[in-house]
């Protein structure tokens, strides 16, 4: 039994500001260790559950965020970017069984988390697939089942575990916390960390197949962007259609395309 563990920060136990989630910050490093924590928790509680394989991608920033010798013996760490287009589940393939997401986070545009954002918060105001906001989770769990794994579990703020849950109920969550404008109000990080062992642990043990996102026939993207100039340069990527001044659109009936898009032009 293989699984595949994506790790981000912003979605993590008690973080509300920027300063937080930045390397070079003071503040940094307790939520670089409760990034660590809750996604050993969840390490341990797939062991407990009879995977016999965990791979876990940094998925934050620099993505050398985790220590690999503060995990269970057993579990690899991917770190460091390779510019693939699966970005935040690079690594994984069909081999898998199943991928765990820890510490996500609310979409662009959503008041479910200060940090609220889709891929880069510098550029991109609001992503839509089918007519729907697009959150992180989403764009990975769908790419994760073009490779037919299916999506588990999922810890992060509360915004972020119902829109997980709406699109796919059999999905274990963990609420970290909710957002109050600029504020957060957190639980007790190891009361965090307990239900991640407990839920990873019942999550590899489920139905796993319950947590298999159907995928639709044909794509249709659009971004927008806070200033005008990334559409217009982002315009002349292959297929792209510009909307308006700070809008493009792109449709594909592969689902590849949709990740290629993204990796280039957000």
């Amino acid at each position: 039994m293989k699984a595949f563990l994506s790790v981000d920060i912003e979605g993590v136990t008690g973080m509300s500001s920027w300063n937080e989630a930045t390397r070079t910050h003071a503040d940094y490093g307790l939520f670089r260790d409760r990034m660590q924590l809750e996604a050993a928790a969840a390490c341990e509680g797939l062991l407990a559950g009879g995977a016999t394989e965990v791979l876990v991608r940094d998925a934050h920033s620099t993505a050398r965020n985790l220590d690999g010798e503060q995990f269970p013996r057993g579990v690899r760490l991917l770190s460091g970017w390779a510019r693939h287009p699966l970005s935040m589940v690079q690594g994984l393939d069909e081999s898998y069984d199943a991928v765990l997401y820890v510490g996500y986070h609310a979409r662009a545009g959503s008041e479910g988390n200060p940090l609220s954002h889709t891929m880069s918060s510098s550029k991109v105001a609001e992503i839509f697939l089918n007519g729907e906001a697009l959150s992180e989770f989403r764009l990975h769990a769908l790419a994760a089942a073009t490779l037919g794994v299916p999506s588990i579990l999922l810890s992060g703020d509360q915004a972020i575990c119902d829109e997980a849950k709406a699109f796919l109920p059999a999905i274990q969550t963990i609420s970290t916390k909710v957002g109050l404008g600029a504020s957060v109000l957190s639980r007790h990080p190891l009361e965090v960390r307990e239900e991640l062992r407990q839920k990873a642990e019942t999550a590899i043990r489920s139905d796993l197949a319950s947590c298999l996102p159907p995928l639709p026939d044909t794509f249709e993207l659009e971004v927008r962007y806070h200033k005008h100039l990334d559409a217009q340069n982002n315009s002349f990527y292959p297929g792209a259609e510009r909307l308006d001044a700070c809008r493009l659109a792109f449709s594909t009936s592969r689902y590849e395309e949709i990740l290629r898009f993204i990796h280039f032009c957000v």
